[in-house]
């Protein structure tokens, strides 16, 4: 039995699962009890071979960070900060290092915990009214190094540099030119267009779309070919869906993976 937490919501419909963060109330604040939650919803989607790809996504705002309430409680003082710090990193950890291919699907605001969450997936796809932020030089916080390198591999260090520098908050049109999003929508159509590159990444050869996030991952940590690499071609090379592949193009018809 894994840690829940009302206000994240796991659905799946067909082979594309979806964690909603739904605490309209507060922005879709991430408390501890939430991000506690967060490896346990990541191995339920994990261990359900149904599920190809995980949507995360909020309401009218994505999140707009930590719950600031908790700094006088759970989060007061040094060993306090701590132990939340740790929550956090491991919520984060678990979304990163999903073995399916991840997309946040951002409306409103991102800010701060909220725009970790956004970096930890592997696209990003966001309406033209969202504002991205990360604010620990407003709390007097350093920025846990995993996620300051999800930042800097996704805008480069001088971009990184700035978000972290100024805490401001940038609109979707410079979040888009600087990288830090994939695609921008009109808010009407932020939706249709995630569910339909879902389940295009869904309708794709699993094999291949696993390796390929385990090979951009393993570059982007400075890793180079070696044989855990060659296995995953090995992989590839003797799996059903290579088969199906070869015989789809083979008899000019679309692959059914």
């Amino acid at each position: 039995m894994f840690a829940v937490s009302e206000f994240l919501e796991l659905t799946t419909a067909g082979p594309v699962a979806t964690v909603t963060i739904n605490r309209p109330a507060k922005r879709n604040a991430m408390s501890h009890e939430m991000w506690s939650a967060l490896p346990g919803l990541m191995d339920a989607v994990a261990q359900d071979d149904s599920v190809r790809v995980l949507v995360i996504r909020g309401g009218d705002h994505f999140s707009a960070g930590a719950d600031i309430a908790e700094f006088s409680t759970l989060r007061r003082g040094a060993e306090g900060a701590a132990k939340y710090g740790a929550a956090v990193h491991a919520g984060e950890r678990a979304i990163a290092e999903l073995g399916k291919p991840t997309i946040a699907a951002v409306h409103g605001f991102c800010v701060g915990g909220g725009c970790e969450i956004a970096l930890a997936c592997d696209l990003r796809l966001a309406a033209d009214d969202a504002r991205f932020g990360i604010t620990p030089a407003k709390l007097g916080i350093v920025y846990n190094f995993t996620s300051t390198k999800q930042l800097v591999d996704v805008v480069g260090p001088a971009w990184a540099k700035q978000i972290l520098f100024s805490a401001d908050l940038i609109d979707a049109a410079t979040a888009l030119r600087i990288g830090l999003v994939n695609e921008v929508h009109p808010p009407a159509e932020l939706d249709g267009r995630v569910k339909e590159l879902a389940e295009t990444i869904a309708s794709r050869a699993q094999v291949s779309v696993r390796g390929a996030k385990e090979i951009v991952n393993r570059i982007t940590d400075g890793g180079h070919e070696d044989l855990a690499v060659e296995a995953l071609y090995a992989e590839a090379a003797h799996s059903a869906d290579y088969a199906e592949g070869v015989t789809a193009f083979l008899e000019k018809r679309p692959p059914r993976f």
